[in-house]
């Protein structure tokens, strides 16, 4: 099992980037960054998302990776272009396979107690709870009792109101998505709204791990 950057798990917070269309990627990135989120997930439905991942990795402290991957030729180009970790929203074990040929770390989605067993026995490196909403972080707790070691991230309805209770219910990190970062404001390449929203949701998760 390869291990997630250790960029994740120190800030707790993985950027979901997800819209049609994308503008300013470059500098969306270094103010993420700059607000304490070094982690970027670009999902695998944005226009030319390989481009927008080598121009990512140019930021410095920027860790990315690719999001929903469906197939293994997609971890291969993903890694070609620069990613540094794999997610998925349900289980895939061809996904889980070729990336585990490369080495690279991958986060599987699930949602029952069996996806998570199954996600676990494929070597995924966390466990994505996906959709959260749906289940909340009552769920999360759950799951938690039979699975106490698996590093949970929640995903989907993931917002700064909510934020504190994920973490408490057990989330290693958060995986946050339009609630947080809107869509209109990456078609827009809207960085000042994206800063403000990033800035309070550190803030929240920050005063969190204080205690």
């Amino acid at each position: 099992m390869a291990d997630l950057p250790t960029e994740l798990f120190a800030d707790r917070i993985v950027a979901v980037l997800r819209a049609p269309e994308m503008r300013g990627t470059r500098s969306i990135v270094e103010a993420l960054v700059e607000c304490g989120i070094r982690c970027v997930e670009f999902t695998w439905t944005i226009a030319d998302v390989l481009s927008h991942v080598e121009t990512a990795i140019q930021v410095e402290g920027a860790v990315v990776g690719v999001g929903t991957v469906l197939h293994a030729q997609q971890v291969i180009d993903a890694e070609k272009a620069g990613a540094r970790f794999i997610v998925t929203p349900s289980v895939r074990p061809a996904v889980a396979q070729a990336a585990r040929d490369r080495n690279i770390p991958f986060v599987l989605g699930a949602w029952t107690p069996s996806e998570v067993a199954h996600a676990i026995d494929l070597e995924a490196s966390a466990v994505k709870i996906f959709p959260a909403e749906i289940g909340g972080p009552a769920l999360l707790k759950a799951l938690r009792g039979p699975f106490d070691r698996t590093d949970f991230i929640p995903s989907g309805g993931v917002t700064t109101e909510n934020a504190g209770e994920w973490l408490m219910a057990g989330a290693r990190a958060i995986s946050v998505g339009s609630l947080i970062i809107p869509r209109i404001s990456l078609e827009q390449g809207n960085v000042t709204e994206i800063e403000t929203r990033a800035r309070d949701l550190v803030t929240v998760v920050r005063a969190h791990d204080r205690g």
